[in-house]
């Protein structure tokens, strides 16, 4: 059934277009319709001046004839203007249809409220029916809703089952036995006073304890590791002597919810109350800290009042210098550094952490990284293909010399197609830039390219293919009784099966092993010569 007949529809479609396609304000004037409704009847009323045929929503739908609408709207006129009671007197309709229908035959005449009732009309309303100055239906009538509506608030205020069954006992229409009789009206009026009390206590609660959190969170303040729960027995006296001032309560109420006992209380209480026995020594702390400028710290104050004759230990003075904030301005030791200055001029950052190669052999990476085991530390060094991710070339060492990097980047550039010339990457160690690496780049047309001093992400490609190993291969797994040349050996076959055997997911998709113009040139151990044997190896295992 449609909801609403062809005239309502066309009455909101003239005011639509009146109001230059301004849905809010056809709703605001009707109560009706929504504005998916509206648009889909003005695209209706479009098509009908375009084709000249009338649209047959309205009439497909029609359920209710015109006299139907007048008897429901006389009835409702006459009848005390209840919607609820023309709706069960004639068996139709809805609320909501029968709003429209009055605004459109009888505008103004509708006590049918739309929207929320505000909160003291409500109490209002359930005061003079408790009290039984209004029945339930005179109550719904003065405010504009149903008495079931005026019931449900009663219910919802009383809140417990005592409130309850006084709203079942209230008088219904043409019950007026319990209405005439003093009795049951002045024990209804005694329910609704002790209910009313205690709502008023459950509020007066919820007041004081939303006092005490945000007087605790004042308290500890808003800096990381605060919490009210853990307050000092002078914080929690200060916080129930603020409520019990600004909120009229006595504080002995208070003990519990902030959870102090009654002596503590008041201990704390007379202490805060007696002068501050350190008001003249922190008036001396504080000259004696001005006049240094900030540079002494509590040794030095202590050594200083000593000498004038003031008898205090030190530890009181660091307490109170740290507490009132006064820090000496110290320059920090200065770590141990080996850093000796550039050895050189170091190539341009060609990169900026883009590590992305279109293409196999674009695009290189390298970087050396350290394995300690019970026998030993292990080193080593790679060649990452930016394309795939896998490793071209590797060595192995027991030693992060200039050898290691080198024999690595002989082996890569082996690989090396006629017309391939890749940037290789890395950061500004000193492998990187001694005379033997530089002439090696120079002989295959590398490009060197460096990152920042003491900056990881500038190689991130690199330290993530460290990560990666070793959470694979090293990390959790133990080492114990494996020599030097074992461990050499079970690194290797690892990445002999990264290589290829790996199902690569790093990328957003799954692959074994690198493309055909990735190869591994072996490892050079820590004597420096290439181990060819192993080409294949299954999954690493510790």
């Amino acid at each position: 059934m449609a909801k609403y007949t062809r005239e309502q529809r066309q009455r909101a479609v003239e005011l639509y277009v009146k109001y230059e396609c301004c849905a809010a304000d056809v709703i605001r004037e009707l109560g009706y319709p929504s504005r998916e409704a509206l648009r889909m009847w003005h695209r209706d009323w479009l098509d009908e001046q375009e084709t000249g045929v009338s649209s047959q929503r309205g009439e497909r739908y029609a359920r209710y004839t015109e006299e139907q609408k007048r008897a429901a709207v006389d009835h409702y006129l006459t009848h005390g203007r209840r919607a609820s009671r023309t709706m069960r007197q004639m068996g139709y309709p809805s609320k909501e249809v029968l709003a429209s229908w009055i605004d459109e035959l009888a505008p103004g005449e509708r006590r049918i409220r739309r929207g929320p009732v505000p909160g003291e009309l409500k109490r209002d309303a359930v005061l003079k029916v408790a009290s039984g100055e209004l029945s339930s239906r005179e109550a719904a009538e003065a405010v504009g809703v149903d008495s079931s509506v005026v019931r449900n608030w009663k219910r919802q205020l009383l809140g417990d089952a005592k409130g309850l069954m006084v709203a079942k006992r209230e008088p219904e229409r043409g019950d007026s036995s319990q209405q005439d009789d003093p009795d049951a009206l002045r024990g209804e009026i005694a329910t609704l006073r002790a209910d009313l009390e205690r709502l008023r206590a459950e509020q007066r609660a919820m007041e004081i304890r939303l006092a005490i959190m945000k007087g605790a969170a004042e308290l500890v303040g808003k800096e990381p590791g605060a919490d009210p729960d853990n307050l000092t027995s002078r914080e929690k006296t200060t916080l129930i002597k603020d409520i019990s001032e600004t909120l009229g309560v006595n504080a002995e109420s208070l003990l519990k919810e902030v959870g102090i006992t009654r002596s503590t209380y008041y201990y704390q209480l007379k202490a805060m109350r007696r002068p501050d026995k350190n008001a003249n020594l922190l008036s001396l702390v504080r000259e004696a800290f001005g006049s240094s400028r900030r540079r002494c710290g509590y040794k030095r104050i202590h050594l200083e009042l000593k000498s004038a004759g003031i008898i205090v230990s030190a530890k009181r003075i660091m307490r109170l210098m740290t507490s009132h904030g006064m820090v000496p301005v110290l320059k920090s030791a200065k770590r141990y550094s080996s850093y000796k200055g550039e050895i050189g001029g170091a190539p341009a950052n060609l990169v900026n952490r883009d590590f992305h190669a279109t293409a196999p052999n674009r695009l290189w990476v390298t970087d050396i990284t350290e394995f300690s085991i019970p026998a030993g530390k292990v080193y080593l060094s790679p060649v990452i293909d930016c394309h795939d991710g896998m490793p071209v070339a590797w060595t192995i060492g027991t030693s992060p010399d200039s050898a290691l990097a080198n024999g690595m980047l002989a082996d890569a550039c082996s690989t090396l197609k006629d017309g391939e010339k890749p940037i290789i990457h890395s950061d500004r160690g000193c492998h990187y830039r001694w005379p033997e690496w530089i002439r090696i780049c120079k002989e295959h047309g590398l490009t060197r390219s460096t990152g920042a001093k003491g900056c990881g992400p500038d190689n991130a490609a690199a330290e993530g293919f460290f990560g990666r190993s070793k959470q694979e291969f090293f990390h959790k797994r133990s080492f114990a009784g494996v020599s030097m040349d074992g461990f050499i050996n079970m690194l290797d076959d690892y990445m002999v099966w990264y290589r290829d055997r790996r199902i690569k997911t790093e990328s957003g998709h799954g692959h074994h092993g690198p493309s055909t113009q990735t190869q591994s040139c072996g490892m050079i151990g820590g004597d420096g010569i290439n181990d060819e044997s192993n080409k294949t190896a299954p999954p690493p295992s510790a």
